[in-house]
């Protein structure tokens, strides 16, 4: 049940107030519009213990990640019931605070990050934040279209779009970069399979190597204008922010994309990853651990695509009898490079409208 509504916010001008940075902000608005279903709120320490111990909620309902409200702890002293939340001191939505517990940081880390490294971004952001969570039910006032209004849907507005298409299959794409070749050759892979595709970016806060948001939402239109089916894609933006919580997170991202009505869902190389910090196919290997039936939607593992030159087409080492040495492959360092530079990117590897946007975006930051 959405707990989305319009309020004055000179009612609750007596209630204890508590500014919130981007990633709360977009996790209150996820709760709020069911994106992050069956949570209604901030967990509860039950419910955060049994997360970060065995990937489900203290009920056994799957859920991977600690979506928690940290505050500092004489802040906490001073907020109960309810919390009117603001960002730059205008209201922005309420927690009902129904429970305060300490946060366990180094075993938060450990378990969901998989190291206590302070050099991994999602561990950085963890212990930088309170050690006292607030959990209760959240309220969210409007939903915070940003800069993407024509992209941003809620869970039932994307949902209403696909019953609208008469999709009875939708399969999901979860990126935080531009869309590349072997991305797209997933893409239309799938599409084989499936009615629709939902192209769902996410736009919340990533780390600041990152190709920005609007690059990465002008690129999507540019390729899905000359490239895609028009009555089988939809694009529609994320407001997730990322946690770099590899498998943990590819879960969640499947778990979400239910809610916004995918059936399916793609996961392929080192989804949700950083630097060194996971295997390739982790990501992959960690839905094991639930049914299909539990988790309502199917997931779809895609092994590393590229394009070989002797082949003269995108391939994957399930299709490509050559070694590397045939193969194009840019790694997003040598793509940022290569952009710094003014040079162009490779047809095979992205398409050149793709590449015209990001050479832009990249020449203006000179």
């Amino acid at each position: 049940m959405q707990r989305v509504r319009h309020t004055d916010a000179a009612e609750f001008a007596q209630r204890p107030h508590l500014e919130i940075g981007d990633r709360a902000h977009a996790d209150l608005e996820m709760l709020a519009t069911g994106a992050y279903s069956p949570l209604s709120g901030f967990i509860g320490e039950a419910d955060y213990l049994s997360v970060i111990k065995h990937l489900r909620l203290a009920d056994g309902t799957p859920w991977s990640l600690p979506i928690t409200l940290p505050v500092g702890a004489e802040q906490a002293e001073g907020l109960s019931g309810t919390v009117v939340l603001t960002r730059g001191g205008v209201a922005v939505g309420l927690v009902e605070v129904q429970e305060k517990y300490r946060a366990r940081k180094a075993y938060e880390a450990r378990e969901v990050y998989r190291t206590e490294d302070a050099a991994h971004p999602g561990v950085a952001a963890l212990y930088a934040q309170g050690d006292v969570n607030l959990a209760g039910p959240v309220t969210l006032f409007e939903v915070p279209r940003g800069a993407f209004p024509r992209h941003h849907r809620t869970p039932a507005e994307v949902r209403a779009v696909i019953e609208a298409r008469g999709w009875r299959s939708t399969v999901a794409f979860q990126t935080r970069n531009p869309i590349h070749r072997a991305h797209e050759y997933l893409h239309k892979v799938a599409l084989e399979l499936v009615d629709g595709l939902l192209l769902h970016p996410l736009v919340g806060t990533t780390k600041g190597d990152d190709v920005p948001a609007e690059t990465r939402v002008e690129a999507y239109e540019v390729l899905l204008d000359g490239y895609y089916p028009q009555a089988r894609t939809l694009l529609s933006v994320y407001p997730a922010a990322m946690r770099y919580a590899g498998p943990r997170e590819a879960i969640v991202h499947a778990l979400s994309r239910r809610n916004y009505g995918a059936t399916h869902f793609i996961v392929g190389r080192d989804h949700a990853g950083v630097g060194s910090y996971y295997g390739t196919y982790d990501a992959q290997d960690i839905f094991g651990t639930f049914s299909q039936e539990e988790l309502g939607i199917q997931i779809l593992k895609f092994e590393h695509t590229f394009y070989c030159k002797t082949c003269g087409q995108l391939v994957s080492p399930r299709t490509c009898p050559h070694d590397a040495s045939h193969h194009l492959v840019l790694s997003g360092t040598k793509v940022r490079e290569k952009l710094r530079a003014g040079e162009n990117l490779p047809p095979e590897f992205t398409r050149p409208p793709v590449a015209e946007v990001l050479r832009k975006a990249y020449a203006s930051q000179d």
